[in-house]
């Protein structure tokens, strides 16, 4: 052996260097392995049990049902559309990958290109997806169709979507909120609120708004837009959309251009008085609690607020639970029955559009019939579609459904009179539409192939997605 030199010492340790820097570009330890999003809620379990144990406690709110199943007339409003085929209430965040996945909206693709979703309907249902835009930005996460992110995106609401899990802060038992969606951050920025710029009460409820808003998929690639640019009011969205002549589908039975709401919470919060008032979405579904030894964390088991009306309404409010309880159910009488009220409204005016295009009416003299349609369905649909809007703007949610009803009424005063000319003064009948089967025979649904062609998917390619993930570790338990 020769003698080691100090030159020969520093051309050793000059060597050691460079080879330990090609390894971390090309990803040869387990340092450039580890993903800046960690997806997998169960890796956070041990060094943050409460909250861990509590977000899986919404696995309790397991109940479907609803919907369809209680608003039959809703198949009619959505004719052509996904949502006509399956549309339940939503269950808690733990099961938004199966609820996804067994919803007959996404259909049955058996091969990664078949459709008929895009891959942005995905978004809002997992950390997996802040993990794939990290790694490879928002193009190549958005490209394709919604069964190609199958074995990727298996891990259900959690941790990686409001925290930045890889941080120090996170490590120290702070909450390191974060923007796990690029194009929510570019929304917030459109109406005037970036999210690094806003206090720490604020955040709290711009990261509900990764999901809980009302969007559209725009371009090429189908990638999620919020139709924000010109504010965030009913009026505003739908001049927004009516300007870039979008249309989600075009109706079944009316041939209306149609526009499909999603679920604009985040809008229709901030309009009401708890959002005026900056109580968050944190304050009255994730408040304070304290765990056995008396330590303060924020409990996860997002749910109703009553159900912990000590830690939640009671914090502000002087009135019983009971007394509360009462009030709110007022209210949501009242927007249900007015909801009830517009979509008979819709219902009658997309048959008797319906009758006048097979009676020979031209574009132009139904032109103005459908965008009352347009706009009448429009404003239901972003009403109803609001979970909880009796609660977080009661009378915004009143006002626009009653917009809605005079729209509806407008279309139905115009199509009258259209069908007068055309010789057609009698009532134009309806089909029985008093259940969700009923009204689904009435569009020539085969619901008995789409039910069976989803049993195979999800015994299958479901299976396959899971064996996939569980393979790679993207997931860890089920």
């Amino acid at each position: 052996m020769g003698v080691l030199t100090v030159g020969k010492i520093k051309a050793k340790l000059s060597a050691s260097l460079l080879i330990l820097f090609a390894s971390l570009l090309v990803g040869n330890t387990a340092l450039a392995n580890k993903p800046n999003v960690e997806a997998r809620n169960e890796v956070f379990a041990k060094d943050h049990a409460d909250q861990y144990d509590s977000w899986r406690a919404t696995s309790e709110s397991n109940k479907l049902g609803g919907g369809l199943d209680e608003y039959p007339d809703m198949v009619i409003l959505w004719a052509g559309y996904p949502f006509a085929k399956d549309y339940k209430k939503a269950r808690g965040h733990f099961y938004a990958i199966t609820d996804v996945r067994e919803t007959l909206r996404t259909a049955a693709p058996m091969k990664d290109t078949d459709g008929p979703l895009p891959m942005a309907c995905w978004s809002c249902k997992s950390p997996d997806v802040a993990r794939l835009i990290d790694e490879g930005g928002e193009d190549k996460y958005f490209e394709g169709m919604w069964s190609r992110g199958g074995a990727q995106i298996v891990n259900p609401i959690g941790c990686a979507d409001c925290h930045d899990t890889a941080s120090k802060d996170f490590a120290e038992g702070k909450p390191a909120l974060y923007m796990s969606r690029p194009y929510t951050a570019r929304a917030l920025e459109v109406i005037g609120k970036p999210f690094d710029k806003a206090s720490h009460l604020d955040q709290q409820s711009m990261v509900c708004s990764n999901c809980h808003v009302e969007y559209h998929f725009d371009g090429k690639n189908k990638a999620v837009k919020f139709p924000w640019d010109k504010g965030m009011t009913v009026e505003k969205m739908e001049e927004y959309y009516d300007n870039i002549a979008f249309s989600d589908w075009t109706h079944l039975l009316s041939k209306t251009p149609m526009l499909k709401a999603q679920h604009p919470e985040y809008e229709t919060w901030s309009q009401g008085i708890h959002g005026k008032n900056n109580v968050t979405c944190i304050d009255c579904h994730m408040p304070k609690v304290q765990n056995a030894e008396g330590k303060l964390y924020t409990d996860h088991k997002i749910g109703n607020p009553f159900n912990r009306f000590n830690d939640t309404c009671a914090s502000c409010h002087t009135q019983t639970k009971e007394q509360l309880q009462d009030i709110v159910a007022t209210r949501k009488e009242a927007v249900r029955e007015l909801k009830k009220k517009t979509e008979a409204q819709l219902v009658h005016a997309h048959f008797e559009a319906k009758a006048a295009w097979d009676a020979g009416a031209t574009e132009e003299e139904m032109k103005p019939i459908l965008m009352d349609i347009r706009h009448a369905q429009w404003r239901w649909d972003y009403a109803i579609a609001s979970h909880g809007i009796h609660m977080h703007a009661p009378e915004v949610g009143l006002k626009i459904l009653g917009t809605a009803l005079d729209k509806a009424a407008d279309a139905r005063t115009k199509l009258a009179r259209l069908l007068a000319t055309k010789g057609i003064t009698h009532e134009i009948a309806l089909p029985d539409l008093s259940t969700k089967a009923n009204a689904q025979k009435a569009l020539g649904m085969d619901m008995q192939k789409l039910e069976s062609d989803k049993q195979e998917f999800l015994k299958t390619r479901v299976a396959e997605w899971d064996a996939n993930a569980k393979k790679e570790e993207r997931l860890l338990s089920k």
